[in-house]
């Protein structure tokens, strides 16, 4: 049996919650029996880190785990290479099995921030190559009859590319069918994951109930995303990865928008609902963000990476923006030619040239503290070449 904790319980089923299938009578029953359940999320290495929109699918598995049920932690390193459609306007490029081992290895160090791996009830790591790989085509095909075109093809990001003239392939038909034989495979008792994952989570339980009259229920969580929905990218800059320093986590969360900050402290932090809610009438009534995004970038960073790490990169903030300041201590990079858009690609403070030569247009870069609008510009050693308000670095 598992514990019972009523108060646990309802945080479980109602924080950064958007929707439970069939219902949350049905999950509610379960867990105040005392029945331990088997949960879990899969998370495809499409890149090598594990990011906040992980963390917030990641915490909610914790409080599973904290009441006594077993989670997995499932790598799609099939799946991965099949590449999930959601949400996407194209088909994603695929990957090589190398490359998904490559950028997997380091999933359960990140993940550690948030689940636990240790003790007697410990998270359980597993990879779904280890039933989809050894799948034969006639069983596969027997598994596909269970599903129509019709079915598969009902989402809207399908329906939007076959409009515009663009083209869905097979494997993207496929990858759901995939996802739901995770659940089949695990005999799972139910699934997390994001709302933008509720039809492939769905697609599982039709399965599950199909193959093994089972009831499985999925609990889908709320996206953290601005006001027009968007989520958050590495395109924008405001990616928080799990790996990010202390100093990188507290200002990505200073720049994002203030319609995100009421959200941000309900999925990625431990700060009490009543106090959530008190903050998003503050919100309302016109306080000023800034000192709430302040506390928020605190307590994201000080739920991730520690208490001492958040008044550390508090202080840092301050002194280098609030106060106008160039950090004293920054990276240092040698590049191989001196160019600026050269030195912003090797010190990875942009993504590409494009993106260098995009930034330097939108004029978010400065060269010691002078904003400059050319792109063959020519740094020099001890030069600090700057983006935006967060990213420097010194050339060697």
């Amino acid at each position: 049996m598992t514990k019972v904790n009523l108060v646990k319980i309802e945080e479980l089923l109602t924080r950064g919650v958007e929707n439970i299938y069939p219902k949350r009578e049905f999950l509610e029953s379960r867990l105040k029996s005392g029945e331990p359940l088997t949960i879990y999320t899969g998370y495809d290495p499409t890149g090598p880190t594990l990011h906040i929109g992980h963390a917030i699918t990641m915490r909610k598995l914790r409080q599973f785990q904290d009441l006594g049920h077993k989670v997995i932690m499932l790598i799609g390193d099939f799946t991965g290479m099949i590449g999930d459609p959601t949400d996407k306007t194209s088909a994603r490029q695929q990957l090589t099995r190398k490359q998904v081992l490559q950028n997997c290895k380091n999933y359960q160090k990140q993940a550690s921030k948030i689940l636990n791996f240790a003790g007697k009830n410990k998270v359980e790591v597993k990879y779904n190559s280890k039933w989809l790989a050894k799948m034969d085509l006639k069983y596969f095909i027997e598994l596909a009859a269970k599903f129509t075109v019709p079915q598969l093809m009902e989402r809207d990001m399908f329906q939007e590319r076959l409009k515009e003239g663009k083209t869905v392939c097979l494997h993207e038909l496929i990858y759901p069918v995939m996802q739901a034989y995770d659940s089949f495979a695990m005999n799972v008792d139910g699934e997390v994951g994001g709302n933008d994952q509720t039809f492939n989570m769905l697609t599982g339980r039709d399965l599950m109930k199909d193959l093994k009259n089972k009831e499985k229920f999925v609990l889908t969580t709320k996206l953290l995303v601005d006001a027009t929905g968007k989520k958050m990218g590495k395109s924008e800059g405001n990616m928080i990865s799990l790996i990010d320093t202390p100093e990188e986590m507290f200002g990505k969360v200073m720049s994002w928008s203030d319609e995100m900050i009421a959200k941000g402290f309900e999925l990625c932090t431990a700060v009490p609902m009543l106090e959530i809610d008190s903050i998003a009438n503050d919100l309302k009534n016109g306080v000023n963000p800034r000192d709430l995004k302040v506390r928020l970038a605190e307590e994201v960073v000080k739920t991730f990476l520690g208490q001492k790490e958040s008044q550390n990169a508090k202080e840092h903030f301050i002194a280098t923006f609030s106060k106008k300041q160039t950090p004293q201590e920054m990276p240092e990079i040698k590049p191989s030619v001196y160019d600026v858009v050269t030195v912003l690609v090797e010190a990875k403070i942009c993504t590409s040239k494009g993106d260098a030569r995009r930034q330097i247009e939108q004029g978010g870069v400065k060269v010691n503290e002078e904003k400059i609008n050319i792109f063959d510009f020519v740094t020099m050693p001890g030069d600090v070449v700057q983006k935006g308000s967060r990213f420097f670095v010194r050339v060697k």
